[in-house]
């Protein structure tokens, strides 16, 4: 392959597998995934990217992009890998209540651009994703029951397509791009930017509760009910958590395991603690994180890891959380010495997670009301072997709750990608790809079209 000429093209730097700093290029955020791309182009800009894809459709070669890799894949190997980290611009139109983000932006640095504003994107809970890299995919929002899913606050996407043509598209310009754009993943171009609306929220009330774990059963049973009735200003997401021994971890959680419950009201504290008072009385709470949240904390309301790290995950949506399904999830998860996950978590959904809007893109409605996501860390061999048989427990335990969807941000590579979608939504996902990228220029994490052989 001529790299050469390639690298001679471009503004920033193209890697090789014999450049010194290869491998510590081609490590993704979830270190453990081993991709392995033909080459890896830094983009510097915009240029960059339409040159990137137009090379790669000269020569074969599919293009994929990749801010940092959260959701990293070995669909990706033996592509050009762009990193569009460069590509972060961050743009604010207050009156309009939009802004505009490049490809690089990270969600962390989107809220902090906007903290004291009391407006905020549909943000996940880590500030770390890049803000499209999550948009793609649908997006799980904290302010999702409220508002729906990130995918569709967007307005417009900036991308370059198979063809390498830079151009905006939006509802009128191109509205099967556009759809299959709003959570359909990166498979159909490469998005170098895009527009998102921002919502009202000056009066945030968060935070984490922590029970010692062996209030697991009384805990859920409570979070059901909470998560069943409350309005959509309201979200609560409940975890059994095993932290580990380490010596950076603070000492009232360090070797221990907990019962948590995350939240974020968008209605402030007299709204929040009149909602959480069932949690509060279910069990004699540990440690009380709640308090107000600024528009820079939202992304650390659930203090999840933002350095790269190994992590294998599984997820399932289930129709209901009925007592004997909590009690086998205890069962299951909450004894460290037999379960080696690091963190088992249960979302509430419903509220607009279930709205099927008439402008909404590929994302598809949930109506089931509640999602489980599950992940270990497998820094052993030990562990890396454990963690599957663990997620073998977690589908016997709940699998006849079990929907048989998932939502695309959190499928673990062992699951299949096609459940994010009804069949319908993927069919016609599929016809787009074929018809605007015939040739398999662009590759995404997660192809529409099945793994490449």
């Amino acid at each position: 392959m001529p790299w050469v000429e390639l690298a001679d093209r471009l503004k920033g730097a193209l890697l090789t597998p014999a450049h010194p700093e290869w491998e510590a290029a081609r490590m993704p955020w979830t270190v453990n995934v081993d991709q392995r791309p033909a080459a890896i182009a830094l983009c510097a800009d915009v240029e960059d990217v339409v040159t990137a894809v137009r090379w790669a459709g000269e020569h074969g070669i599919s293009v994929t992009a990749q801010p940092s890799g959260h959701s990293a894949r070995r669909t990706l190997d033996g592509t050009l890998l762009l990193r569009t980290r460069g590509l972060d611009g961050i743009h604010v139109d207050l009156e309009r209540r939009v802004a505009r983000v490049g490809a690089g932006t990270k969600f962390g640095e989107l809220l902090a651009a906007l903290d004291g504003t009391g407006l905020a994107p549909l943000v996940g809970s880590n500030p770390d994703p890049s803000v499209v890299g999550f948009t793609l995919g649908g997006g799980i929002s904290w302010l999702s029951r409220k508002h729906g899913f990130t995918a569709n606050s967007v307005l417009s996407l900036d991308v370059v397509d198979a063809d390498g043509s830079a151009r905006r598209v939006d509802a009128e310009s191109d509205p099967d791009l556009f759809w299959a754009l709003r959570g359909g993943g990166g498979d159909f171009a490469i998005v170098t930017g895009m527009e998102l609306r921002l919502y009202a929220a000056d009066d945030l009330y968060g935070g984490r509760l922590l029970w010692p774990v062996h209030h697991a059963g009384a805990v859920l049973r409570a979070f059901r009910d909470l998560a069943l009735m409350a309005p959509r200003d309201l979200s609560v997401w409940a975890h059994i958590m095993h932290f580990p021994p380490l010596p950076e971890l603070p000492e009232p959680i360090r070797g221990r395991s907990f019962v948590t419950v995350a939240a974020l009201c968008l209605g402030g504290e007299h709204l929040g603690e009149a909602l959480l008072w069932r949690l509060r009385e279910s069990a004699p709470v540990e440690l009380d994180l709640m308090g107000p949240v600024s528009i820079a904390g939202i992304g650390d309301v659930a203090d999840e890891p933002t350095e790269p790290m190994p992590i294998l995950e599984h997820a399932m949506l289930l129709e209901a959380l009925d007592d004997e399904a909590i009690d086998a999830l205890v069962a299951a998860t909450s004894d460290s010495a037999t379960c080696p996950l690091m963190i088992v978590q249960v979302r509430g959904l419903g509220g607009a997670f279930a709205d099927r809007p008439a402008d909404g893109g590929a994302v598809c409605a949930v109506d089931a009301p509640f999602g489980l996501w599950a992940a270990g860390v497998p820094a052993t061999p030990e562990l890396a072997s454990a963690i599957p048989g663990a997620f073998d427990d977690l589908d016997a335990a709940l699998g006849r709750l079990a929907t048989g969807r998932r939502m695309p941000n959190l499928s673990g590579e062992g699951q299949p990608d096609s459940a994010g979608y009804d069949p319908d939504t993927l069919a016609r996902l599929q016809e787009i790809k074929r018809a605007r990228d015939p040739r398999g220029v662009i590759r995404s994490n997660k192809p529409v079209l099945g793994p490449t052989p």
